[in-house]
């Protein structure tokens, strides 16, 4: 699919997206955008997204890069050079939106900050995601994924309990604020298409982060206590957890008392069943220490095909633990045809995981296309009504 045209099927058809940003949580933002439809233009500084030097890199291009830039278009720009800085300006007032994730002050001191923008075009979304938002005591610092995950609580509640702090191995605070960003692009577009204005959006990646841990905000609120590493198990809910079998691990997720009952008939505990301490998901999850004791050395006499397809067949949620080459080779990712082929600008065939939601009961059939840098648009010129 040619990424600059736009699928008037999907619902951002029509919308013009400049992106100004790097790394991870502004594109991701940028690229979901793309997906449902919007032509999203990259501006990036002469030596590219820093991004594209991360690996693995084939035919010339990263796969991590790839993986978060699919269906925009590249143009390099010196925005400290005059002539740059107007070709930006010229492009940004032709478009509905505006992402960029520098740091607060930076997009201002270029001369590309909402004070610019908003008196002359008063109907634009200008999208900011930064580390602490745009002002506050705080809000000169910057920050990466795992600084926000450190500060926003993350780390506190991840690992084993008695283990150094480790963080989440998927970057929550980047992917949260960039999912929120969208969001919030998305209701102001909404806005905009039934006569109001614009305006600025102010993301910042603590909030995001914070906003996305409510089961762990909302314990602390209710009990004035920290909450506190678990491992893989359930401050709620017990049997919740990964379980040793005798050739591997899996995990069970009995969040309900006929959950439980299931899990004692597969495993033949009725003495489990019937011991006070577990009578309900709240004891047995204040007991839980002890209720992995007595169900582990049954795990250990089984492998784990034996215990994922018991659990199956009774009904009780469970997983083995699967790497990314098992996740993607699932049966349910075929079905839900997640895996899409993508063409490296350098000519690399390779794979992307598309985008997960339906539309009308279909995938969205996302543009793959990777932009070189600087690659397009090669002559930009105004849409027909916009400003010049």
């Amino acid at each position: 699919m040619d990424p600059a045209a736009s699928n008037p099927a999907l619902p951002l058809a029509g919308v013009r997206v400049v992106e100004c940003c790097q790394i991870a949580s502004g594109p991701f933002c940028g690229m979901l955008l793309a997906d449902f439809g919007a032509e999203v233009i990259k501006i990036e500084p002469p030596e590219g997204d820093a991004m594209r030097q991360w690996p693995p890199i084939n035919g010339g291009c990263s796969e991590n890069f790839a993986s978060l830039n699919r269906g925009k278009r590249s143009l390099a720009l010196d925005l400290k050079n005059p002539r740059d800085l107007e070709t930006a300006r010229a492009l940004i007032l032709d478009a509905d939106v505006l992402v960029e994730n520098s740091r607060p002050g930076a997009m201002q001191r270029l001369g590309l900050g909402w004070d610019w923008f908003g008196p002359r075009k008063p109907q634009l979304v200008y999208c900011s995601i930064s580390a602490y938002g745009q002002d506050g005591p705080r809000g000169s610092e910057g920050g990466f994924d795992v600084t926000i995950q450190a500060a926003a609580g993350v780390m506190s509640v991840t690992g084993e309990p008695d283990g150094a702090p480790v963080k989440a191995g998927v970057p929550l605070a980047d992917f949260a604020s960039g999912l929120y960003a969208a969001y919030g692009i998305a209701a102001l577009i909404a806005r905009v298409r039934a006569g109001g204005p614009g305006g600025p959006i102010d993301v910042p990646m603590f909030a995001a982060t914070l906003a996305i841990s409510a089961l762990q905000t909302s314990e602390y609120f209710g009990t004035g206590r920290n909450p506190v590493k678990l491992g893989s198990a359930h401050p709620r809910n017990a049997p919740y957890q990964a379980y040793p079998a005798a050739d591997g691990f899996f995990v069970i997720a009995a969040g309900n008392n006929r959950l439980w009952q299931s899990v004692c008939e597969v495993v033949g505990t009725p003495e489990l069943l019937a011991d006070p301490r577990y009578a309900t998901p709240a004891l047995r999850a204040q007991h839980q220490r002890e209720l992995k004791a007595a169900l582990d050395p049954h795990f250990a006499r089984r492998g784990v095909p034996h215990w994922l397809q018991a659990f199956a067949a009774a009904g009780v949620p469970c997983a083995p633990i699967n790497g990314y080459a098992e996740a993607l080779a699932d049966p349910q990712a075929t079905h839900l045809q997640l895996v899409r082929d993508q063409l490296l600008p350098g000519g690399h065939a390779t794979h992307t995981v598309g985008c997960p939601l339906r539309l009308d009961g279909r995938p969205i059939a996302v543009d793959t296309t990777v932009p070189a840098l600087g690659s397009g648009p090669a002559q930009w010129r105004p849409r027909a009504g916009d400003p010049a």
